[in-house]
């Protein structure tokens, strides 16, 4: 990816755990790789179709010098969130924050952080068989929306699905979610079942009925296997109810061990199918969000 370099950039600011840090200051120098599209600047010589590092480089000083951290580590995280939720065409950076006067005693040249950020690509699956289903999938979306973390890109028009397993129970109401994020697996992981239990979700009985149900389907190209943590989603492959809602939005999403597109998913399984977690799929089409 093409990017903007800014190299060496002095900020007098207060950070550092010792308390004479805290009140004389000190001078700190930040290296920035800010990834981004150059080439379409560089053909249209438009100030507007790049990322102003002027700008960017005022919101660095304005945002080490109004905020105080005891670690640079901190320093390097929270500001690197702060440029890439200010700019939006910033897809990624490199930064590195070297504080040369750190209070060591012993001869050196230098102590630095440096660290890499993004933001990622996610594809959620949504579902609610209880109560006011289409409002309980409303209100995840809604919190995506809300939380500054995360981007919602397009949502899929919601289906009907039948479901799964030995419980008798509601017809589902299910939908796909793209989203760009800065959180990393567990931590987005963390946030679905945070707006699941605020729509009251339990976990009570196996394939059992819920308010609200949000899985974690693609996380940018990466394949996560973890107790608590599988991507892509185990079965995704096998369900209808993710692959249809999940076309609409991206049909050439690839899974990444399978290395197949979500159409070419959908085109394996057939709608007779009884296929783990749709119980066949009868679907139908809900109103488009």
């Amino acid at each position: 990816m093409d990017c903007i370099k800014i190299r060496q950039l002095e900020i007098f600011a207060y950070h550092g755990c010792n308390e004479d840090e805290k009140i004389n200051g000190q001078k700190f120098y930040v290296d920035a790789n800010l990834y981004t599209d150059v080439r379409t600047p560089g053909l249209n010589d438009d100030l507007e179709d790049t990322v102003n590092y002027a700008k960017a480089c005022k919101f660095i000083n304005k945002f080490m010098t109004e905020n105080r951290f005891d670690l640079i580590e901190a320093v390097a995280e929270q500001t690197t969130r702060g440029l890439l939720k200010e700019f939006p065409k910033i897809k990624a950076i490199d930064f590195t924050i070297n504080k040369p006067n750190a209070p060591i005693k012993l001869p050196f040249g230098n102590v630095a952080v440096s660290i890499s950020r993004k933001w990622n690509k996610a594809y959620l699956s949504i579902g609610s068989n209880i109560g006011d289903k289409e409002g309980y999938l409303n209100q995840a979306i809604d919190s995506l929306y809300d939380d500054e973390n995360c981007r919602v890109l397009a949502v899929s028009k919601f289906i009907e699905t039948e479901p799964y397993g030995p419980v008798e129970q509601d017809n589902f109401l299910n939908g796909c979610v793209e989203i760009e994020t800065l959180y990393e697996p567990k931590e987005l992981l963390a946030t679905v079942n945070r707006i699941e239990a605020e729509a009251n979700r339990t976990r009570e009985i196996h394939w059992g009925p819920r308010t609200l149900d949000i899985d974690i389907v693609l996380y940018n190209n990466d394949i996560v296997n973890e107790k608590d943590l599988l991507i892509p989603h185990v079965e995704m492959h096998k369900r209808l109810f993710v692959l249809e809602p999940l076309k609409q939005i991206a049909p050439y999403a690839v899974h990444p061990i399978l290395n197949k597109t979500v159409s070419q998913m959908l085109e394996e399984l057939q709608p007779d199918n009884k296929c783990a977690g749709c119980g066949g799929c009868s679907m139908k089409q809900m109103s488009e969000q």
